[in-house]
C-alpha cells in the first residue's frame, strides 16, 4: 500500500511539474517560481501535504543539485576557466562586493548572526545561469558584443562557488576554526588538483570516459559524477563542488555528448529539487519576511545592473550594450536556492528559507523583464535628460518701472 501511495504521489508531482513547465513556456517565463509555488502548496502548512514520497523526493532533490553543477562544469573547459580568471577577475571582484555585501548586511540587521550572513551573501550574489542563458536565447542576444561579458561574470561566479560552498558547508555544520580550515584546504586542494589534471590530462580522461554507445556514456559519466560527489561529501566537502569539478575535467566530444544525454535528467531532478525546497517552507512563514525580501530584491537588482554596466564598460562595449549586460544579470534562481537549502537543512535560521524563497520568486520573475526593458528605459531616460539639458533657458522679461 505504501509503495502504491508513493507512486501516486511522485507521479502526480512529475505530471504537475510538466504541466507547469508547459504553462511557463507558453508565456516565455522561467518555470522555477511555479515549481517553488508547487512545493509550497504541497509541503508543510500547504493545501495538501505529501507524506509517502517525501524521502524519495529528498533523494531526487540531492541528485538534482549534483546534476545542476555537473552540467555547469561541462559548459567550460579548464583552459577557458583559466583564461576567464586572468581576463575578467576585476569584474568578478566588483560583482562579489556589490551583490554579496547587501545580503550579509541584511542578515546582520535582522539579527540572524554571522553564519546566516555568509549564507545570505551567497544567495544575493549568485545570478541564475540557467534563467539568463534562456533569456538571452529568447531575446536573440547570444551573438551580441556584450554577451561574452555576461558569460564571463557568470563563469567567475560559478568558479567562486567551488570555494564558497565548502566554506558554507563547514559553517552550517558547526565546524570550528580548525575543522573549517581543514575542510577549506581540502576543497581548494581538490579544486586545484582537478584543474591541473584537467588542463594537463583532460584528453586522457575524456578518452577513458568516451564511448560511441550513448547508454554506456550516460552510465559512466553519471556513475562517476555521483561517486565523486559522494566521496566529496564524505570528506566534508560539498557534493555539488565534486560534481562541478567532474564537469570541468571532461571536455570535447565527451562533454558535448554527456550534455545532450544528461540534459533531460538535469531538468527532471532540478525541478524536483525546487519542489523539495518549497515542501520544507511553510507558506505562513513568507508574509513576515516579504518586505525584507522585496527591499533586498530591489537593492540587489540595482547592484547587478551596476555590475553588468561596469564590466561591459571595462570591455569597451557601447552605452546600450552596457545597460543590456546589467539588466541580463538580475535574475537569481537555482544556485541561490541551493545555497539557502544548505542552511535550511542544518536548521541555521528558521526565517532564512522563507526569505530566500520570496527573494528568488521576485527576482526570477523580474529578471527576464529587466533583461528586456532596462536598456530601452535607460535610453529613454538618458534622452529625456539630454533634452532637458540642451533646452535653452527661457529669459524672464524685465519689468521697467
Amino acid at each position: 500500500m505504501h509503495s502504491a501511495v508513493l507512486l501516486i504521489e511522485f507521479g502526480s508531482i512529475i505530471l504537475g511539474l510538466g504541466l507547469l513547465g508547459r504553462f511557463a513556456a507558453r508565456f516565455s517565463l522561467s518555470p522555477i517560481p511555479l515549481y517553488l509555488l508547487a512545493g509550497l502548496a504541497f509541503g508543510v502548512g500547504g493545501l495538501l501535504p505529501l507524506g509517502a514520497s517525501e524521502e524519495f523526493v529528498a533523494t531526487g532533490a540531492e541528485i538534482g543539485v549534483i546534476l545542476l553543477l555537473l552540467m555547469l562544469g561541462l559548459e567550460y573547459s579548464a583552459g577557458d576557466l583559466v583564461t576567464n580568471l586572468k581576463a575578467h577577475y576585476p569584474s568578478g571582484l566588483v560583482d562579489a562586493a556589490l551583490n554579496a555585501l547587501p545580503g550579509a548586511a541584511a542578515a546582520l540587521l535582522l539579527g540572524w548572526g554571522p553564519v546566516a550572513a555568509v549564507v545570505l551573501a551567497g544567495v544575493t550574489w549568485i545570478s541564475s545561469s540557467g534563467v539568463i542563458a534562456k533569456v538571452l536565447g529568447d531575446l536573440g542576444r547570444v551573438g551580441n558584443r556584450e554577451t561574452p561579458v555576461i558569460l564571463s561574470v557568470l563563469v567567475l561566479e560559478d568558479l567562486a562557488m567551488a570555494v564558497y560552498l565548502p566554506i558554507v558547508t563547514a559553517l552550517v555544520a558547526g565546524a570550528g576554526l580548525m575543522a573549517g580550515s581543514i575542510t577549506l584546504a581540502i576543497a581548494l586542494g581538490a579544486a586545484g588538483l582537478v584543474l591541473f589534471v584537467a588542463v594537463r590530462y583532460g584528453r586522457l580522461i575524456s578518452r577513458f570516459v568516451s564511448s560511441d554507445d550513448p547508454e554506456k556514456l550516460l552510465l559512466v559519466v553519471l556513475g562517476l559524477t555521483i561517486l565523486v560527489a559522494g566521496v566529496a561529501q564524505q570528506l566534508q566537502v560539498s557534493a555539488a563542488v565534486g560534481a562541478f569539478l567532474v564537469g570541468i575535467a571532461l571536455s570535447g566530444e565527451v562533454a558535448e555528448g554527456a550534455h545532450t544525454l544528461l540534459s533531460p535528467l538535469r531538468d527532471l531532478f532540478a525541478a524536483v529539487f525546487f519542489v523539495f525546497f518549497g515542501l520544507h517552507t511553510d507558506p505562513a512563514s513568507i508574509p513576515p519576511v516579504l518586505l525584507p525580501a522585496l527591499a533586498l530584491a530591489l537593492v540587489t537588482a540595482a547592484t547587478k545592473v551596476a555590475t553588468g554596466y561596469w564590466a561591459a564598460r571595462r570591455a569597451g562595449i557601447s552605452e546600450k550594450g552596457r545597460w543590456r549586460a546589467g539588466g541580463a544579470l538580475v535574475a537569481r534562481g537555482e544556485f541561490s536556492i541551493v545555497i539557502a537549502g544548505l542552511a535550511v537543512g542544518a536548521g541555521i535560521e528558521p526565517s532564512l528559507g522563507p526569505l530566500a524563497t520570496a527573494y528568488v520568486l521576485i527576482l526570477v520573475v523580474v529578471g527576464p523583464l529587466s533583461a528586456r526593458y532596462t536598456e530601452p528605459l535607460a535610453s529613454r531616460w538618458a534622452g529625456h535628460f539630454r533634452a532637458r539639458r540642451e533646452e535653452p533657458a527661457v529669459r524672464e522679461p524685465s519689468v521697467i518701472d
